[in-house]
């Protein structure tokens, strides 16, 4: 991230070093906030942020920040990075309740290559099943992506990459398996893909049901079920995928080997990064490219 960045803040165009919230923002105290994580991705007809409008579509006056995203990938002249818009309660009250605090709105933007780390897209990550639960369905609504929900990831990720491991998987209270600390997690076994279905209390990522379209573009048939820890060591293959970790492979779970990326993870790897750079017209749909200011006079 660089000085020189420009981040959007309620309504403007700030300098990175210049954006800030009081100290007192209730966000910041009690996690009342919802964000989104979006890429935007370098394709040769220019910058194209990747299914914009499904990720805004879970956040309040959409179509005035899908605009905002757009000036701020032109002020800051980035081919491909990553959007992180943020809505939170901010300063006034402080107590649980917000009461009438205003609610601030920003927009962070930079360059982000591989979530976890540039090796894991080829080799694949190592993985471990988290002794912490994902809160139940009952407890927060997994519908957004709440601040205060991830709380849960981080203490997950940590036990993980504490204990060696790239990432973690969390279970349901139940036992069932639920999702990654920022991903969901697709297995493949005769070919044949599954995915927790959403009573495991996930978020449904938009990720997600991109690969279901792909993988049935493909020819290949997606199983939305409820899935058992055991099916993760027995798996032909097994990834992750979300925003930030794309599509990203797993090699081993609990000190399991699965192996290196197989056939068909490659092949649904390789189908999403030619949709992403805009190198497959079938889903050209997802691509929104921000409008091309008119050139300056005498330029």
């Amino acid at each position: 991230m660089q000085e020189t960045e420009k981040i959007w803040l309620n309504g403007e165009l700030v300098d990175w070093g210049d954006a800030k919230i009081h100290i007192g923002s209730h966000g910041l105290h009690y996690g009342s906030g919802v964000f989104e994580g979006i890429r935007c991705y370098e394709t040769a007809g220019g910058p194209a942020v990747f299914r914009l409008s499904d990720h805004l579509k879970r956040l309040e006056n959409s179509a005035k920040l899908r605009r905002a995203c757009y000036d701020l990938i032109g002020a800051n002249g980035l081919a491909e990075c990553y959007l992180r818009p943020i809505a939170f309660y901010g300063y006034g009250e402080l107590g649980v309740h917000p009461g009438t605090n205003p609610i601030d709105v920003a927009i962070m933007s930079w360059p982000w290559g591989a979530y976890l780390g540039e090796e894991s897209l080829e080799r694949g990550v190592r993985a471990k099943v988290s002794s912490w639960k994902r809160i139940g369905p009952n407890t927060i609504p997994h519908a957004a992506k709440a601040t205060g929900i991830y709380l849960n990831s981080m203490l997950a990720v940590l036990e993980a990459t504490r204990g060696g491991y790239e990432e973690a998987i969390l279970l349901t209270d139940d036992g069932f398996v639920a999702d990654g600390s920022g991903e969901n997690i697709f297995l493949v076994k005769d070919e044949i893909l599954s995915t927790p279905d959403l009573s495991a209390s996930i978020l449904p990522g938009i990720t997600r049901q991109t690969i279901i379209e792909i993988a049935h573009a493909l020819g290949y048939a997606v199983h939305e079920r409820q899935v058992i820890r055991s099916d993760l060591y027995v798996a032909d293959e097994l990834f992750m995928c979300g925003t930030a970790a794309e599509v990203t492979p797993v090699r081993s779970v609990d000190d399991h080997d699965i192996g290196p990326p197989g056939r068909v993870t490659k092949a649904i790897q390789a189908a999403f990064f030619d949709a992403v750079r805009g190198r497959d017209d079938r889903w050209s749909r997802w691509l929104e490219y921000p409008e091309k200011s008119p050139a300056a006079p005498g330029s």
